[in-house]
C-alpha cells in the first residue's frame, strides 16, 4: 500500500504472488471509490488491505471498473459482496457480464484452460440492481467535491472506461495506455483481441491529452514517471510501430508474433528473466499478435470492393491462436 497522490493509495494486488503485476487504488472522500479490483484470485490480498486502511463493509462507497477483463474485474463479485453498500461502476457493454458472467467465464476457461484457476480466478455475480452504468463524461462523487469523471476509451476494448480524479488530477487508463513494469523495459502497447481497434486506441490516447492530468496511473503497473502529455506520445507512437510490424508481416506472410518478438523483444533483454516472464504473461506477443490479426481481418472486410471475408495471408499458427479467441469470446481475455 503506497500513498501515490493526494488521496490516492495504490494496493499492489499480488496477482500470481507477483509484485508490481497488477494494481487497484483507493481514492479517498467521504464516499471512497475503489479503482480496479484486480483479479478474483487476488481479492484476499485486496481486502486485508483495505481492512489496514481502515476500510470498513459500511465505508467503501463505489467500485469502478475499468473493463470486464479479468485480472481487472474478476474480483468485483466478492468485493461487492463484502461492502454491501458499494455502487459498482462499469461501461454499458460491460454491465452485463458483472450481472451474469457466465458466458464470460466459460469463454476465458476455453482460452487459458487451467491457467484460469491457477492464475486469475473467475468472476461472481453482481447484482443488477448495484451496477451502476456510466456514460462518457459522467462524474461519480466522492464528497467534498472531489469526482472521478468517465472517459469512455475504447481501442483496447469496447467497453473500457478511464476516470481521471479532479483532485489529484490522476488519471486512471486502465490498459488504455499500455503496459510498463517497474524495471519492465518501455512501454508496450495492449492490443488483446477481439476489440483492438488502432484508430479508436489512438483517439483515446487524444482524449486523455486533452484532459492534461497531472500523471497516468495504469493497472499494470502505478503512477508513470514522466511528463503524462510524453507517456501518451510514447504509447502512440508504440501503437503505430507494432500495428505497422504487424501489417508487415501479414502482406509478407509471416507469423505475426514471431515478427513483434524479432522486432520488439530486444527492448527487454536486458531485464530480470522473471519480469520477462511476468510481462509476457500480462501482456505477450502471441495475445496481442491475435489481437493485430483480428484487426487487420475486421479492416480488410471493411475495405471498399471487400466481399466481407478478410484477403490476408493464412498462418497455421495464428489460425490456431485466432480459434482460441473467436468472436464469441467477447470480452473474456484478461489484459
Amino acid at each position: 500500500m503506497v500513498p501515490v497522490a493526494d488521496g490516492v493509495t495504490e494496493i499492489d494486488t499480488l496477482l500470481g504472488g507477483w509484485e508490481h503485476a497488477t494494481a487497484g487504488f483507493l481514492v479517498s472522500g467521504p464516499a471512497p471509490v475503489l479503482v480496479e479490483t484486480g483479479s478474483q484470485s487476488s481479492v484476499p490480498v485486496l481486502l486485508d488491505a483495505l481492512a489496514r486502511l481502515g476500510i470498513g463493509a459500511g465505508d467503501l462507497a463505489g467500485i469502478a471498473v475499468t473493463h470486464v477483463h479479468l485480472d481487472h474485474a474478476g474480483g468485483v463479485g466478492d468485493v461487492a459482496r463484502a461492502f454491501p453498500g458499494a455502487v459498482v461502476y462499469v461501461h454499458e457493454l460491460g454491465a452485463r457480464h458483472l450481472a451474469d458472467p457466465s458466458r464470460l467465464v466459460a469463454s476465458a476457461g476455453r482460452v487459458y484452460g487451467t491457467l484460469l484457476d491457477d492464475l486469475y480466478g473467475r468472476l461472481a455475480p453482481t447484482d443488477a440492481e448495484r451496477i451502476r452504468v456510466l456514460a462518457d463524461g459522467e462524474p461519480i462523487a466522492l464528497g467534498g467535491g472531489r469526482t472521478l469523471t468517465a472517459i469512455d476509451s475504447p481501442g483496447h476494448a469496447k467497453h473500457h472506461l478511464a476516470y481521471h480524479d479532479s483532485t489529484s488530477g490522476l488519471l486512471f487508463a486502465g490498459d488504455a495506455a499500455g503496459v510498463k513494469l517497474p524495471d519492465g523495459g518501455p512501454l508496450r502497447p495492449a492490443t488483446p483481441p477481439p476489440d483492438f481497434d488502432l484508430d479508436l486506441a489512438c483517439g483515446s490516447l487524444a482524449r486523455f491529452a486533452a484532459r492534461r492530468p497531472a500523471a497516468i496511473a495504469l493497472a499494470h503497473y502505478g503512477i508513470v514517471p514522466g511528463e503524462p502529455d510524453e507517456l501518451l506520445a510514447q504509447a502512440d507512437a508504440a501503437l503505430h510501430a507494432w500495428a505497422d510490424e504487424a501489417t508487415r508481416a501479414d502482406r509478407e506472410g509471416r507469423d505475426i508474433a514471431e515478427a513483434l518478438a524479432e522486432r520488439f523483444a530486444a527492448d527487454t533483454a536486458s531485464t530480470d528473466p522473471a519480469v520477462r516472464s511476468k510481462l509476457e504473461t500480462l501482456n505477450g506477443f502471441h495475445s496481442n499478435a491475435a489481437g493485430f490479426r483480428r484487426w487487420l481481418e475486421t479492416r480488410a472486410s471493411r475495405a471498399p470492393g471487400s466481399s466481407g471475408v478478410a484477403s490476408h495471408h493464412e498462418h497455421p499458427a495464428d489460425d490456431e491462436r485466432r480459434e482460441r479467441v473467436a468472436a464469441e469470446q467477447e470480452e473474456a481475455r484478461p489484459g
